[in-house]
């Protein structure tokens, strides 16, 4: 991966659009609707726990502003703004203070990295921010060639120490260190490791979250629902902040399986998509994401504009979507509509990514691509990070600018990923609750 960019006064990012309608309507109905939004979100965690932490990855196309990932383990912390660190501390101990209120100590269980440098410096900036929220943290690998502690040096000059987890009855430990909570910073795409199994210790986000259940299309079905309670409280069309989708269940691009089912939702979509820009005058070329149904990384994701590339992919293309991270193999995909990203980063395309912990924005950033188009995802190797969009909290619009000003494009941002996140938390009740 691409070393972030580490340049908070770099200028906000232009959007470029000739549209003007959908988009300045829809912000101008958020920033006059603050106080019931607000409330709104108020009774809404009060029904519903929301996760330890999460990301949510925004496109914004200058007629409709849409999530197109939800990530439950996210693993970027170091390109947040370090100025919003209070902001990731007071969320932090909010976010204790609820489950455990005795809570001194957080054994962290990170991804099984030891040379993605990004990586290791997202585990260290998380690690800080839980120190400064006044808990002991010790860092507990999955790795077993790791039997005593382990210095990880960082590229920056510091270093992360990685000990080995020890089970103890059902408790999960580090030598001389039995927490109350663990804290998952590894997405559980190779399954459930047994040492994880059991344990009454309290385990954020809980296993349920992690890729071996969840589904993209369980998640987005989720915030269907959210959307349109949404926009029945601002009274607009629920698409505006919506990817249409579908699920394909039976699919093997290795041996071509189950491609027709995926070509046939994929032109469904595309007559559905072309009847909205016919709706808003929108004079773009409908296409579509066809993306794994679960796991992360970016992988397992293609664009299409017509049915027939499904069934012409070559061999290498087949290959790429047939496997995505820890080897897991893909038999079921997401066809989501796909939003275009018409922001940008001195020429560059950018997509806004939103942090939260518990339910507080407490920063974010955009991720770049030099050569990715605005149709494409950006998630993949030469991808940058720039901390610069979120320079104030995304709580605190401006109506007195108006539309586009970037505190309220920013606010809007923040309100369209909590919505993600609400999506998420209901999402993890229903995974909690079914039967094992």
């Amino acid at each position: 991966m691409s070393t972030p960019i580490q340049t908070p006064a770099t200028p906000v990012p232009n959007l470029k659009t000739a549209l003007t309608g959908p988009l300045p309507d829809l912000e101008r109905r958020i920033l006059e609707s603050q106080p019931a939004i607000e409330h709104w979100f108020r009774s809404q965690w009060q029904e519903h726990e929301s996760p330890f932490y999460g990301s949510v990855d925004l496109r914004n196309s200058g007629f409709k502003i849409a999530p197109v990932d939800t990530n439950l383990f996210p693993g970027g912390f170091n390109n947040l703004n370090p100025d919003f660190l209070p902001l990731c501390v007071q969320a932090t101990q909010s976010a204790i203070e609820k489950i455990c209120p005795d809570a001194r100590g957080v054994l962290l269980v990170p991804e099984s990295h030891t040379r993605n440098q990004f990586y290791l410096r997202n585990v260290a900036a998380l690690t800080t921010i839980l120190r400064a929220a006044g808990l002991v943290v010790r860092i507990g690998t999955l790795l077993p060639e790791i039997t005593a502690p382990t210095d990880i040096a960082l590229d920056d000059g510091r270093s992360i120490t990685l000990e080995p987890l020890v089970r103890k009855g059902s408790r999960l430990t580090v030598d001389g260190f039995d927490p109350c909570v663990v804290l998952l910073n590894n997405d559980l795409s190779g399954g459930v490791p047994e040492v994880l199994k059991g344990l009454d210790q309290w385990v954020l986000p809980p296993l349920q979250a992690g890729w071996t259940t969840r589904r993209k299309s369980q998640h987005f079905a989720h915030y269907d629902t959210v959307a349109a309670e949404f926009a029945g409280l601002l009274k607009i069309d629920p698409w505006l902040i919506n990817p249409l989708f579908e699920r394909c269940g039976k699919i093997n691009f290795k041996d071509r399986q189950g491609e027709d089912c995926v070509a046939g939702y994929v032109s469904e979509m595309l007559a559905d998509i072309r009847a909205k820009y016919r709706e808003y005058d929108i004079d773009q070329e409908p296409f579509v994401i066809v993306k794994a149904d679960a796991g992360t990384y970016g992988m397992g994701i293609m664009t299409v504009r017509d049915p027939g590339e499904v069934q012409q992919l070559n061999r290498n293309q087949r290959k790429k979507m047939a496997v995505v991270k820890e080897g897991l193999e893909v038999h079921e995909v997401l066809v989501q509509e796909g939003v275009y990203t018409f922001e940008n980063v001195e020429g560059a395309v950018a997509e806004p990514v939103v942090y939260m912990m518990d339910h507080f924005v407490v920063g974010g950033f955009y991720r770049v691509h030099t050569e990715r188009g605005q149709d494409q995802n950006l998630n993949a190797p030469g991808m940058s990070f720039v901390p610069l969009a979120f320079r104030s909290p995304c709580s605190t619009p401006d109506p007195a600018a108006g539309p586009g000003a970037a505190p309220n494009r920013f606010y809007a941002y923040g309100v369209i990923a909590r919505l993600a996140l609400l999506a998420a938390a209901r999402e993890i009740e229903t995974l909690v609750a079914a039967p094992r």
